[in-house]
């Protein structure tokens, strides 16, 4: 079978990922904690910015403030809201007008600069509708769907999965033609680090 064409910047959208409840930060918004110079959310946006087409943001709060960012907002669809990431990802898949979605976390400041090109040239040579990172964790692969390439013609399928109830991403992934994408040159796993808390924040922001 003959590879693919190569995958254009312009049919990819970049969406950030923060709708979540923060629950880990005390419930604060994770995506506007300051990080540095700029906010999480601002600081995902910039890495995205020169790997995609578009970008846009899965928010539920504080819209105005998201909304100042120059980018769309979307928020959970009705009926599917408040599922965790596969929210966010059937908000992205729904509204995008590219065939595919960029997702990456608002606590991941450190993605790869070369995630989208990393992930669609594994598309190139694999037929496949999603593409997930996988990093080596202690020899064994670590698996994060949060940081995908997506077709957006998925937004059917992932809606009748909701619909279900069943809101474990991996799970829907896997039932998905997918292929895992291995990230391990060096730096590469620290490039995936997420900032769940306050203290793991603070940390990041004074370089440790």
């Amino acid at each position: 079978m003959a590879d693919a064409p190569p995958l254009a910047r312009a049919d990819v959208t970049g969406l950030v990922l923060a709708g979540g409840r923060g629950q880990r930060m005390g419930g604060l918004d994770k995506g506007l904690q300051p990080c540095g110079d700029a906010t999480l959310v601002e600081q995902v946006l910039a890495r995205l910015r020169p790997q995609v087409g578009a970008l846009a943001v899965s928010a539920n709060r504080h819209l105005d403030r998201y909304g100042a960012l120059g980018v769309p907002i979307w928020p959970d669809l009705e009926g599917a809201a408040d599922m965790g990431p596969l929210s966010g990802l059937l908000a992205g898949l729904a509204h995008a007008t590219t065939p595919w979605l960029l997702t990456a976390p608002c606590d991941g400041p450190a993605l790869p600069l070369d995630l989208m090109a990393r992930l669609a040239a594994a598309l190139e040579k694999t037929p496949a509708d999603i593409a997930i990172a996988c990093t080596l964790e202690d020899g064994q692969p670590r698996r994060h769907p949060v940081y995908g390439l997506w077709r957006t013609h998925l937004a059917p399928a992932l809606a009748a999965h909701l619909a279900t109830g069943e809101r474990r991403l991996d799970r829907w992934v896997a039932a998905q033609r997918g292929v895992e994408v291995l990230f391990d040159a060096p730096g590469d796993a620290a490039a995936f680090r997420n900032l769940n808390t306050l203290a793991e924040l603070a940390d990041y922001a004074q370089g440790a």
